[in-house]
């Protein structure tokens, strides 16, 4: 019998845990063909999303797609990426998270993968990270 992936329930706890503790869930994606995000926004074959309830619409994180709808430039767009292809989940706020499949170093530097779409209510905050603070990160790595 196949074990299920972690990652999805990871995400899923993180998620959850961002939110009932006031932080903004971030989530870094890996951007190649089977993602579906504005390419504007992509840098270095990333995107850094803000998944926070204030910043998304019908946001869902199952085994396999983390889809939402969001405004970028005023602009509302629905929004597919991959559970594969998301590299880390983090809160804003405090860099705490998890980074997954790949090395901390690749999400040492999230905020060159970040956008800044115009003013909007409803769409995500997509400004870059706060810069993180020297040492190890808190992030660890699964696989």
């Amino acid at each position: 019998m196949n074990a299920l992936p972690q990652q999805p329930y990871f995400l899923r706890a993180l998620y959850e845990w961002c939110v009932d503790s006031g932080y903004t869930p971030h989530i870094t994606v890996r951007v190649d063909g089977s993602t579906r995000v504005p390419a504007a926004y992509v840098q270095d074959g990333q995107i850094v999303l803000n998944i926070g309830p204030n910043a998304v619409r019908n946001l869902l994180i199952d085994n396999v797609w983390v889809s939402f709808s969001a405004r970028f430039g005023g602009v509302s767009q629905e929004i597919q990426v991959p559970i594969a292809n998301v590299v880390a989940i983090y809160a804003r706020e405090t860099g705490e998270g998890m980074a997954f499949g790949g090395t901390e170093e690749a999400m040492a530097d999230t905020s060159a993968a970040s956008a800044s779409p115009a003013d909007d209510t409803a769409q995500p905050h997509l400004t870059p990270t706060p810069q993180s603070p020297k040492g190890r990160s808190h992030l660890r790595l699964v696989k």
